[in-house]
């Protein structure tokens, strides 16, 4: 393996952003104070700690609408833009790259040197890299640790370098292998590095993890919660590994000839455009075993399929407790699902100045309790028609797909009856659309007459219902701060969240889940299939999935409901099911713009135009007419980003992206 090294970065220890409050575990709320140099940084355990913290405080905030680009970049949300809409600007750096606007001179959500942004920060993976790379040189000299915590700590660095390394990898492609600082003294050509080839990024980023999970002394799970939750252990390593040995298998990374002309000034096809079938299936075959392996070691342990168990004061339907799964699996704190917290973000909705990303707060309609005019609840984050379309009919497949489902009355108005209360206000009129849809587009999504349940609101005779037109409650009329398509995703809120006549509000924190058992089984199926496995054993992991959502299993659905019968029986109709289950299971969580580039459907889906209803129509009539607020502009250099020109005239041995 080929160690390109890079500048040395001994000089002052990074200060510790991590200054989140409302947490009762703050293991990482830690700021190193006045050390200055390297040596003092590993002269007793308490400095140390401090700076194993400090390579921690890299990892990106993914919960945080303002940093993660796959919220606003992809297909999910639309966050409009002072350009497009005058209801305030929220686009963030993912809306920047949704209209077209990434570029070379200043690129966007640029983890290579960094970026400001005024609500979010992203800082240099690349300085994080050297860093990690500093403790894990010095770790040893510390006087009073024991050897089996300095082997720990080691580990946990070691993945943290590893996912640094894959983070750039994702965005940019093939990166340079920071595997160790430069010595005092470097020559400014020792600096000028090259660009791996995407194999050697990933074979190096596998084996990093391989390091971590050989460390005996990295536990398998967290035992000091109250002290480690967050903290990286095996069961991690592993979920991630397999993440990424998938997402190094899918098209855009795996033999993909799209890029065979990015050729460095040696000759080096960067890319590695040239694999044969079984090279690229080896792949598959390979990140199947992974996830296995992970699930395996993680169901051991007792993870699970988180199912709603919360005390409540008053009887709830089955329909309602399934929702209160589906939605509580991203935001019940801590439960059982949940592989990977990141605690570097904290959900919640309404302190920007604790460092929250307030995306939960953007997704609750302000006014949906009429009294309250609490500002930190916007709506803002806008769910496409063309999304919401994608959820599946309460029989468990695509409305596309349904022969009972009534496509052609989908815009037409219709009122709701007894049989919809749990789902829809009895009596009101909303469209058609948002009828007999599956129990996840009602546990996610809030839209016009559609009933949220919270803390105070479960009484299902007596619901709170969203009144999205121009003059309800949550309507238009409320300037800088309502919804511009008529649905929000409700799933990123608590159900304990409470908003109180007035303006004041209680949040429910959680931390950001990287990564839950869910996804770890979707990535299984999808990898299984993509290797040849047996169609009973891919479906069985979707299963899973789908009994907890409150659907039949896959080929009882496709069977009985779906226009093609025969799709779980192939194994491209299997690829359409899981990518699709995916979509959905995983909706609003910043998995999707990720999977969409990866599988290379993103140029298709992402330049689909986004539309919703007119929002400031007052009666039924004039709110439920479809209009096009923006065309989203994706070609195919989006597919990775550039690097910055400022990097490419530093040194000439790097190559551009392609289109840039």
């Amino acid at each position: 393996m080929k160690k390109i090294l890079s500048k040395i970065h001994y000089v002052i220890v990074i200060i510790v952003l991590i200054t989140i409050t409302g947490s009762c575990r703050k293991y990482l709320d830690i700021v190193p104070d006045g050390i200055a140099t390297i040596d003092n940084a590993f002269t007793t355990r308490i400095s140390a700690e401090k700076y194993l913290f400090t390579c921690y405080s890299y990892m990106p905030s993914q919960g945080n609408v303002a940093s993660n680009p796959s919220f606003t970049a992809g297909e999910e949300f639309f966050a409009a833009t002072n350009e497009v809409s005058t209801n305030g600007s929220l686009g963030g750096i993912g809306a920047n790259i949704q209209y077209g606007n990434q570029n070379a001179n200043a690129p966007y959500a640029d983890a290579w040197i960094g970026y400001t942004n005024l609500n979010a920060p992203g800082r240099s993976l690349y300085q994080g890299i050297s860093d990690c790379n500093i403790f894990l040189e010095n770790i040893d000299r510390v006087p009073d640790m024991a050897a089996d915590e300095k082997e720990k700590w080691k580990s946990e660095v070691t993945f943290l370098k590893a996912y640094y390394h894959f983070w750039l990898v994702r965005n940019y492609g093939p990166i340079y292998i920071m595997d160790q600082n430069l010595p005092v003294g470097a020559s400014i050509e020792e600096t000028k590095v090259y660009r791996n080839t995407l194999d050697e990024c990933f074979e190096y980023i596998e084996s990093l993890f391989d390091e971590a999970l050989a460390n005996e002394y990295l536990p398998e799970y967290t035992t000091n919660e109250a002290q480690e939750l967050g903290r990286i252990n095996k069961g991690i390593v592993l979920a991630f590994k397999a993440y990424v040995q998938v997402t190094a298998a899918s098209p855009l990374f795996n033999g993909n000839t799209d890029y065979a002309s990015i050729v460095d000034n040696r000759g080096i096809a960067i890319f590695n455009p040239n694999k044969t079938d079984e090279e690229k299936r080896a792949r598959w075959e390979k990140a199947a075993a992974t996830s296995k392996q992970a699930i395996d070691m993680l169901e051991l342990q007792g993870r699970s399929l988180y199912t709603f168990e919360g005390a409540l004061t008053i009887p709830i339907s089955d329909i309602t407790r399934t929702k209160l799964s589906i939605s509580g699996a991203v935001n019940e704190n801590w439960n059982r699902e949940v592989i990977w917290p990141n605690t570097n973000c904290w959900v919640g909705g309404t302190s920007s100045s604790n460092g929250q990303s307030a995306i939960a707060g953007h997704n609750w309609p302000r006014g949906l309790v009429s009294t309250s005019t609490n500002t930190s609840f916007t709506a803002r984050m806008n769910v496409p028609l063309k999304f919401v379309q994608k959820f599946y009919t309460k029989n468990g497949v695509p409305i596309e797909e349904d022969i009972t489902y009534n496509s052609a009355g989908m815009y037409n108005l219709r009122t709701a009856g007894a049989n919809d209360r749990i789902n829809i206000s009895q009596g009101y009129t909303t469209v058609g659309l948002n009828f007999d849809r599956e129990p996840r587009f009602y546990a996610d999504l809030v839209f016009d007459g559609g009933i949220w349940f919270g803390s105070g609101f479960l009484d299902e005779d007596n619901p709170l219902v969203a009144e999205m037109r121009y003059s309800g409650s949550a309507g238009s009329f409320r300037a800088n701060s309502h919804n511009l398509t008529g649905y929000s995703a409700k799933k990123l809120n608590n159900y304990q969240t409470t908003v109180s006549t007035g303006t004041s509000a209680t949040a429910v924190y959680y931390a950001w889940p990287v990564m839950r058992l869910a996804d770890l089984y979707l990535l299984y199926a999808e990898a299984l299939n993509e290797a040849g496995g047996s169609k009973e054993e891919v479906l069985e992991y979707v299963d899973r999935i789908r009994e907890r959502a409150g659907l039949e299993g896959v080929e009882w659905s496709w069977s009985l409901y779906s226009s093609r019968p025969d799709k779980p029986n192939t194994l491209e109709g299997r690829r359409e099911i899981i990518q699709r289950e995916r979509t959905l299971e995983l909706a609003f969580e910043g998995k999707g713009y990720w999977d969409l580039r990866r599988w290379k459907t993103a140029y298709e889906e992402l330049n689909k135009p986004i539309t919703g209803w007119y929002v400031y129509g007052s009666t039924e009539e004039e709110y439920y007419v479809p209009v096009n607020w923006y065309q989203p502009l994706f070609s195919m250099k989006d597919y990775f980003w550039p690097i910055a020109l400022n990097e490419l005239r530093k040194n000439e041995n790097l190559i551009q992206n392609f289109g840039y």
